[in-house]
C-alpha cells in the first residue's frame, strides 16, 4: 500500500490530475470536474473553504411556500437532493397555513463546553478550591468574551464535576455559554482551551505529589439546553381536508396511533426522526449552519429518557389536534461561512435574514412540517404514490429518456403506481414501436 505524501501542497490542476492517474476514471471526465466551476469572484470562495480541493459539487435548491410561522408567511429554501421532500413540506405549510400556521418558541440558547481533565489530589481540596479557581477562570478569557457579551452572550456558569466513582481521578469542568447569533463553536472552544491552559498552571493543584493532566477541551454538540418548540393546531374536523377518504377524527386517530408507535418501536422512532431532518437538514445546509452536529444533538435528546423515541408529540383534546416537535437545534446566523458563501447569503436573504432565534424556528417548523406530510402520507395513501411519482423525472434521468419520452411517460403514469421496473418497461416498448 502506497503512503500518499504531500497531496496538500499540490495545486488544483495536479490534485485532479493526480485522480486521474491513480482512480479508475478517465482523465477527461476528471477535468469535467471544472465545469462545475462558479463565476471567479466566487470560486475563489469555494477553494478556500476546505483541504485538498478539487471542485464543487452542487445540490439543488428549492423554496417551500406557503409556510406560515408566528403569523408571518415565509418562503423558505431547502438544499436537498431527495426527491419529495420540497413538495412534501409545501403540501403541509399550504395545509396548515389556512388553519392558523406554525407555532414556535426558543426557549432557550444555552450551548455547552467541557475541560476534561485527571487530579490525583484530595477530592476536599479541588472542591474547596473550585470557587476561587472559577474566578480566575472567567478572568482569563475577559478580552475574549469582551464582544459576546455586549452582544448579550457570553459564559454563564462554571460547574466543577466529579466523576472519580465512574474513572479514576477523572473531573470534568461544565461551562454554560449563550453564544447571540452565532453558533459559537470557535468561540466556545478558544475559552475551553484557555480554561485547560490555567488549570494547568494552578501552583495550588500542581504540586510535587499531585498535577493535572488536560484530556482534552472541546465544546459540546449536545445542546438540551438550546431548545425550540414548534406545533401545529386546529380543530379535529379541519383534517378532513387532507384526505377525502378519512373524516378528520378518523385521520386524526390514525395519526395518533402513527406517532405513539414512534415513541414505542426504535425502528419506527429512527424513521420518524429521519422525516423530521428531510426538513432541518435542508434549511441547515441553505444556511450555512452544521447539520451533523444539529441532528447528533438531536439524536441524544431523543434518547434522553433511557430509549430512543420520536420528537414529536400527539394530543388529542376537546375536539382539538395539536402536533409538537420539541428538540435542540444550536445554529448560527453569524460567523462560519454565512457571510461568505454566495448561496447561504442568498439563502439568508430569502429568509429576510433572521437572528439565530428565528432561524431555530423556521427549521423547527420545516421539521415539523415534512414530519406531517410523511406521517398523513402513511396513514392515508402510503409513502410510495407520492415519493415515487417525484421520483419519475430522476428514473427518466437514469434511462436517459428523450423530451418526448418524457411527456410521455409522465402522462401515462398521472393516474398509476409508478416503479422503476414499469418507467423502464414503458420506456423500451416505446423506443420498440418508434
Amino acid at each position: 500500500m502506497t503512503v500518499i505524501s504531500g497531496f496538500s501542497k499540490l495545486d488544483r490542476r495536479q490534485r485532479i490530475k493526480f485522480l486521474a492517474e491513480h482512480s479508475k476514471m478517465q482523465a477527461s471526465d476528471c477535468f469535467r470536474i471544472y465545469d462545475f466551476d462558479a463565476p471567479e469572484e466566487q470560486q475563489g470562495v469555494f477553494e478556500q473553504m476546505i483541504e485538498n480541493y478539487i471542485g464543487n459539487f452542487p445540490i439543488p435548491m428549492g423554496l417551500v411556500t406557503n409556510m406560515v410561522l408566528n403569523g408571518e408567511s415565509l418562503t423558505v429554501p431547502y438544499v436537498t437532493e431527495e426527491s419529495s421532500v420540497v413538495a412534501a413540506a409545501s403540501k403541509a405549510s399550504k395545509f396548515w397555513a389556512s388553519r392558523g400556521g406554525f407555532t414556535a418558541v426558543v426557549t432557550s440558547m444555552t450551548k455547552k463546553g467541557q475541560v476534561h481533565f485527571t487530579w490525583n489530589g484530595n477530592q476536599k481540596i479541588i472542591t474547596e478550591l473550585f470557587p476561587e479557581i472559577r474566578k480566575k477562570l472567567i478572568q482569563a478569557t475577559d478580552v475574549i468574551t469582551e464582544k459576546m457579551r455586549k452582544r448579550g452572550g457570553g459564559i454563564k456558569e462554571i460547574q466543577l464535576i466529579n466523576k472519580t466513582n465512574d474513572l479514576p481521578y477523572y473531573y470534568h469542568i461544565d461551562v454554560s455559554f449563550e453564544t447571540a447569533d452565532a453558533m459559537g463553536a470557535n468561540f466556545i472552544n478558544s475559552c475551553i482551551e484557555t480554561f485547560a491552559s490555567v488549570l494547568v498552571n494552578l501552583p495550588e493543584l500542581n504540586t510535587e505529589e499531585n498535577h493535572i493532566e488536560i484530556i482534552m477541551s472541546i465544546l459540546s454538540n449536545y445542546t438540551p439546553d438550546c431548545k425550540v418548540n414548534c406545533h401545529v393546531e386546529c380543530p379535529v374536523e379541519d383534517l378532513a381536508g387532507w384526505d377525502k377518504k378519512l373524516t378528520g377524527l378518523a385521520f386524526a386517530r390514525k395519526f395518533k396511533h402513527a406517532v405513539d408507535i414512534a415513541n414505542l418501536d426504535i425502528s419506527r422512532a429512527v424513521t420518524n426522526n429521519k422525516g423530521i431532518f428531510n426538513g432541518i437538514d435542508a434549511v441547515m445546509l441553505a444556511s450555512g449552519n452544521d447539520c451533523r452536529a444539529v441532528s447528533a444533538s438531536a439524536h441524544a435528546y431523543a434518547s434522553r429518557g433511557g430509549s430512543y423515541k420520536g420528537l414529536t408529540s400527539i394530543y388529542l383534546f376537546d375536539n382539538v389536534f395539536r402536533y409538537e416537535l420539541e428538540l435542540p437545534l444550536a445554529v448560527g446566523t453569524v460567523g462560519g461561512i454565512t457571510r461568505i458563501h454566495p448561496m447561504v447569503k442568498k439563502a439568508m436573504a430569502m429568509m429576510n435574514f433572521p437572528d439565530a432565534k428565528k432561524l431555530m424556528m423556521i427549521a423547527a417548523a420545516s421539521g415539523l412540517a415534512n414530519n406531517f406530510s410523511a406521517i398523513a402520507s402513511l396513514v392515508t395513501t402510503g409513502i410510495q404514490a407520492g415519493h415515487m411519482r417525484m421520483h419519475l423525472t430522476n428514473v427518466l434521468s437514469q434511462l436517459n429518456a428523450s423530451q418526448v419520452e418524457r411527456e410521455t411517460v409522465i402522462h401515462h403514469f398521472m393516474d398509476r403506481a409508478v416503479s422503476y421496473a414499469a418507467v423502464e418497461k414503458l420506456i423500451m416498448e416505446i423506443r420498440n414501436n418508434r
